[in-house]
């Protein structure tokens, strides 16, 4: 089945396009956050009018308490905070009588109500959920299971035989709460019903889902503790250092994250499966992928586990030509470098080596400089331009915050007028040679810095930023058409 989806898979940026920047859970709706739902499949028919072929998401995994999207208990899994309980009684692959409704207070009860009312053909298509994925779903459904009966407490503070997943504990376990565990189980089928019937929608549609894969994962994850082997752990679990970066655009102390690095000798012993299975699982999910923290392949900022920034750390070597040798050609022409920051000609090189197409923030252009690679007339055609990316402020919140000078500057490098900023910019991402153009949808709604998604290097009051379908009017989407018609982006 895998030689056969490689067969089909589409190369994207073989002709120029325009995305949009979206989240699924900034979408419209009653529930906590955005869903999978009706506002979902709206969203594919407001980029399909808008004349975009391109919907760029971020990290669809579990979240933290923080609510990132970015720090993952699971490489795999999905978040069920966007399973959409009136979208699943459409599901053909669901009874459809059963009460639904009563997954929102209790998951246990909502595979019990499936195992009662399921028919024949309906079990099945669990059943072969569960083999075809059964190489995360048991340890991801343990894992689960785990926090639950140890009260949420990180793995590393779990009894011995659990902590060093004690193969006969952990059957035992499972088999004293069998129910628990597989309503973690059929959760992610949920899910994966959901999701992949709104992708399927969305390319009948004519548009592609632009995925992202977070580089590091969480020390609270269940891929850590399934593997610790491949993650530069010490004898007590604790990472001997943590991942982040030295100060950039964003933070002059530089930003530390806090994963634990990985073991690249393990990991190349192995012939990087790990890394590949991943990668694989993802292009599943998604037409094309970014690699976020791609720079880490060539070398990765490494700091000590007791640092109190990441200023502490230094840089050592990735081994990024091995890892993407290993990764079929097929699947390699999916993938998209998140080369932000502080990039060397060696990044460079290892980007261009494999053909993977990088990335340009117009936000980033304007620092004086003539050879600065965000500058409309620098991009390169084989890469994505964005007027600002998720860890961005706002077009207008960028521009209403720069100094007069800097503002001055902006205006005469693109022979802009002061009342057509910063609507302006958006036009010039649109004729840029890029292949692909993305926009945040803050931006095309003209929002100011209160609809930024993100703050990096702050913990809380990110994430949470929704729009609401009165935002979107006939001139929104004609504007987008005919950008997408006089730069021929229309696909």
């Amino acid at each position: 089945m895998r030689a056969l989806r490689r067969k089909f898979m589409v190369d994207i940026l073989a002709r120029r396009r325009a995305g949009v920047l979206l989240h699924p859970t900034s979408l419209p709706g009653s529930d906590e956050t955005g869903t999978l739902g009706a506002s979902a499949f709206r969203f594919v028919d407001f980029l399909r009018r808008g004349g975009f072929s391109v919907w760029q998401t971020l990290p669809l995994g579990p979240v933290d308490s923080f609510q990132s999207p970015y720090c993952l208990s699971s490489a795999y899994a999905g978040d069920v905070r966007l399973i959409d309980i009136d979208g699943l009684r459409a599901l053909p692959e669901l009874p459809g009588g059963m009460p639904l409704d009563i997954v929102r207070s209790d998951p246990a009860a909502m595979y019990q109500s499936f195992r009662r009312t399921a028919n024949p053909a309906q079990a099945t298509l669990f059943a072969k959920f569960m083999h075809r994925h059964r190489r995360w779903l048991f340890a991801y459904g343990m894992f689960e299971l785990c926090r639950q009966r140890f009260r949420g407490d990180p793995w590393w503070l779990w009894p011995q035989a659990f902590r060093q997943r004690d193969w006969d504990t952990l059957v035992k376990a499972v088999a004293e709460d069998k129910d628990v565990f597989r309503s973690f189980v059929f959760q992610q089928y949920l899910f994966e019903l959901q999701w992949m019937n709104l992708k399927r929608y969305a390319n009948e549609q004519g548009v592609f889902i632009f995925g992202d894969l977070p580089f590091y994962m969480d020390r609270n994850s269940v891929d850590v503790w399934w593997s610790k082997r491949f993650f530069a752990l010490d004898e007590n679990d604790a990472p001997v250092s943590v991942a982040g970066v030295p100060p950039d655009y964003f933070n002059e102390d530089g930003q530390l994250w806090g994963n634990p690095l990985y073991d690249w000798d393990a990991l190349r012993a192995d012939k990087f499966l790990w890394w590949q299975a991943r990668i694989a699982a993802q292009l599943r999910r998604f037409d094309m992928l970014r690699i976020d923290h791609f720079r880490a392949l060539e070398s990765y900022w490494s700091v000590p586990a007791n640092a109190d920034t990441a200023k502490e750390g230094h840089w050592e070597a990735g081994c990024g030509a091995e890892l993407l040798s290993s990764i079929s050609p097929q699947e390699r022409q999916c993938l998209v470098a998140e080369d932000l920051g502080i990039i060397t000609n060696a990044v460079r090189e290892l980007r261009d080596r494999f053909s993977l197409p990088g990335m340009a923030v117009l936000q980033f252009g304007f620092d004086g400089t003539r050879d600065n690679p965000h500058l409309p007339n620098n991009l390169a055609e084989h890469s994505i331009v964005y007027s600002g990316t998720h860890d961005n402020d706002t077009l207008l919140g960028w521009y209403q915050n720069l100094d007069g000078a800097t503002r001055a500057y902006v205006l005469n490098l693109l022979s802009a007028a002061e009342e057509s900023m910063p609507a302006h910019m958006i036009d010039v991402a649109y004729q840029t040679r890029a292949k692909l153009a993305v926009f945040p949808l803050q931006d095309l709604l003209g929002l100011d810095s209160s609809a930024r998604m993100n703050v990096p290097g702050k913990a809380e009051g990110n994430w949470g930023w929704r729009f609401q379908w009165s935002q979107i009017n006939d001139s929104i989407e004609r504007d987008a058409l005919s950008r997408a018609r006089e730069s021929d982006r229309l696909a």
